[in-house]
């Protein structure tokens, strides 16, 4: 009886250790493909944020691109507004440059100072006052276009900073104008 007992036992120890070996067996092969499914998955999130990472410097590219066309329309519509004789209507070429200003404001926070300019013809009173409400109008025409007043300074020279000097239509014409600096 003792015979059978140390060979149940000896076959019951050897099964155990066949056991504890598949079963180690089965753990090595878990474990490696659960460290290849992990690795798997972090290179899936790597290549997903090196996307995200690309997409948004596309972004920032296509934004720069777009501020950099903003601003060349804006500087080549020019940043002077001329006016007829003794009037503060805004032409309408100088409504499509202002768009170009505006849009381009739109996109940031800057203020502009729009100054007021006339001929020398008019009393010194008179020219200011129109030099006023010159420069009133393309501020009137920015604001009623989604530019914010509070943005917008406006100030009168009259006749003071003339462009041309001399009398004559040529010069005067060039006198009668807003500039947007």
């Amino acid at each position: 009886m003792k015979h059978i007992s140390v060979a149940g036992k000896a076959l019951t120890l050897l099964f155990a250790v066949a056991f504890l070996a598949a079963c180690s067996g089965n753990t090595k092969e878990d474990e490696a493909a659960a460290a290849e499914a992990a690795k798997q998955a972090q290179m899936e999130q790597e290549a997903a944020q090196e996307a995200a990472r690309q997409a948004e410097l596309q972004a920032q590219e296509e934004a720069a691109a777009a501020q950099r066309a903003l601003e060349k329309a804006a500087m080549s519509a020019g940043t002077v507004f001329y006016f007829d004789f003794d009037s503060s209507t805004l032409k309408p070429t100088a409504q499509a440059a202002l768009d170009a200003h505006i849009a381009l404001l739109k996109t940031n926070d800057r203020s502009v100072r729009l100054e007021g300019h006339t001929d020398e013809r008019g009393t010194r009173d008179y020219n200011m006052a129109l030099g006023e409400r010159r420069a009133n109008a393309v501020r009137d025409y920015m604001v009623v276009n989604g530019i914010a007043s509070y943005r917008i300074e406006t100030v009168s020279y009259g006749e003071e900073q003339p462009e041309a000097y001399g009398s004559g239509e040529s010069n005067w014409s060039k006198n009668r104008r807003v500039e947007l600096k």
